[in-house]
């Protein structure tokens, strides 16, 4: 018999188009890109989740927890569609096409329009989970309907390449998918690709054992499958547009998501409030920004300020406070994301609020994270000015630790001083008075404060040195403020009994405790 023969008495045993051997590559091939799309899913929902949550580690606890669970389910639910591995894998891979690759669009509707996210995400990563269950006891079937073999060599080759898909959609979906496609379009993307590869794979390599009213029902089913992701796909941005503008009050007049948050401008009917929002918590309104921010600068300004270092603060109000004091020789600004430094200097509203301060010679900006700028810097500064989101999440909870404040007490001069935005003593009392017991474990000394900005409500800050704390004072030279006076700093420095220091304690990079301090925050408001 020759080999062509042999091949050919091969295929015709197995009902394959192809040998055995081409067979269960293609079978595992299969296996690879499903497995990487499956991974692609799971952290699109934990993305997806602290795109619109912040809290990374709980979105992926709920997610990774909730899927586990539900493959075992998908496991057990498999063993009942062993009889027709072949139908029942394509079936399962065109449904987690489906819902996967249309799982971001659908929780950004549920958080935008029905406030039902959480439901919404339980119900999403249970049902991706069970129907990545079922896969590998399916393909399982067919690879040894293909040839048999020992269950372990069959198993250990459906892990393998079940392994090195999860890799290359793990290392695909942040270097290749957000930066080309974006979430939402790199996500449908995959759908597709999972679709294409699931049910095909079936219908060519296992056509002589379906039936024609099967084969018709899968190429129907995958051509369904297609056409609404490809329909998804189209209208992805106008969905995006829509569910955003549902979050916000007003119209907004700018959207981006930068490669660290999404920023959002927004521009009342009237014209006279315009609200910048970061991953939507608000930053400023320009009806009332004047008065946080005089109350954040000039109560650290009294006092030698010849250096300033301002961490965070992109939208440069900051620096517009701190570049009107003429004997202030240079300011070295931090902040992590470019893209907000260039609204601030680009866009209109922005840059005419803040006196075009990114145009200043006496400023110098550094883009990158403040806690590792801090680690490697060697200057000293009269006037640290820490003007950074509130730490409700691992990203952010590391610049409110013990550790930060140490090393902004290394990069302050003798007499310097620095002040924090600590958020809200009313509606996070636990989060603030942690800030400042952070501060004191970092042997800094300091005095609170706490003033109403209406866009706000009640807000608090720290002002603190590193012998005494410092009083409470606007400079001689302060510059003409609308806001600040003695008598208020001197009111500011009162806090009513029922948001006053209540034994919390300080929060460090191991016990972020800052965090938890904000999930019990701002309820019934």
């Amino acid at each position: 018999m020759t080999e062509q023969t042999a091949k050919s008495t091969d295929r015709s045993r197995t009902g394959l188009p192809v040998p055995p051997r081409m067979a269960r590559f293609l079978v595992l091939t299969a296996v690879f890109l499903c497995a990487a799309c499956g991974l692609v899913y799971e952290l699109a929902l934990v993305a997806i989740g602290s795109y619109l949550l912040g809290d990374t580690i709980t979105q992926a606890s709920i997610v990774l927890s909730v899927m586990v669970f539900a493959m075992g389910v998908g496991s057990l639910l498999s063993k009942r569609f062993t009889g027709s591995a072949a139908v029942a894998f394509a079936v399962i891979e065109g449904l987690l096409s489906l819902v996967g690759g249309l799982s971001v669009l659908l929780l950004y509707g549920a958080f935008a329009w029905l406030s039902a996210y959480g439901f919404a995400l339980v119900l999403l990563a249970f049902a991706i989970g069970v129907l990545i269950g079922m896969e590998i006891p399916l393909l399982m079937t067919l690879i040894q309907r293909i040839r048999r073999q020992e269950a372990s060599e069959a198993v250990a080759d459906l892990f393998a390449a079940d392994y090195v898909g999860g890799l290359i959609g793990g290392l695909a979906f942040p270097f290749l998918l957000l930066p080309l496609l974006g979430l939402p379009k790199g996500v449908l993307m995959v759908g597709a690709l999972n679709a294409v590869v699931g049910v095909a794979v079936v219908l060519w390599l296992f056509r002589g054992e379906l039936a024609r009213g099967v084969q018709v029902f899968l190429g129907a089913g995958l051509v369904g499958v297609l056409t609404v992701l490809g329909l998804a796909f189209a209208y992805a941005d106008q969905f995006e547009v829509d569910a955003r503008q549902a979050l916000y009050r007003d119209p907004i007049v700018h959207a981006e998501r930068s490669e660290y948050q999404e920023i959002v401008l927004t521009r009342s009917l009237d014209g006279q409030d315009v609200r910048l929002f970061l991953n939507g918590d608000l930053q400023f309104s320009t009806l009332d920004e004047y008065r946080y921010h005089e109350s954040l600068v000039h109560p650290a300004m009294a006092g030698p300020h010849e250096d300033v270092l301002v961490l965070g603060g992109g939208d440069g109000l900051a620096l517009r406070e701190i570049l009107a004091y003429d004997d202030v020789a240079s300011v070295t600004l931090v902040d992590l994301d470019p893209a907000v430094v260039e609204l601030a200097s680009t866009e209109p509203v922005i840059e005419e609020l803040n006196e075009g301060s990114f145009e200043d010679p006496r400023l110098e900006v550094v883009h990158t994270d403040a806690f590792q700028w801090l680690r490697e810097n060697t200057e000293e500064f009269d006037v640290v000015v820490a003007d950074l989101p509130d730490g409700q999440d691992v990203g952010t909870s590391k610049l409110y630790s013990v550790e930060f404040y140490s090393l902004v007490r290394h990069a302050m001069a003798d007499e310097g001083r620095v002040v924090v935005q600590a958020g809200s003593p009313f509606f996070a009392p636990e989060a603030y008075w942690s800030v400042g017991h952070s501060l004191e474990a970092a042997d800094l000394a300091a005095t609170p404060y706490n003033v109403d900005v209406p866009s706000f409500g009640n807000w608090g800050f720290y002002l603190a040195a590193a012998d005494t704390a410092p009083e409470l004072e606007v400079p001689e030279d302060a510059p003409p403020l609308r806001f600040l006076d003695e008598a208020l700093l001197e009111a500011a420095q009162v806090f009513p009994r029922d948001r006053r220091d209540e034994g919390v304690q300080e929060s460090t990079l191991m016990h972020p405790r800052v965090i938890d301090y904000h999930k019990g925050a701002w309820k019934g408001y």
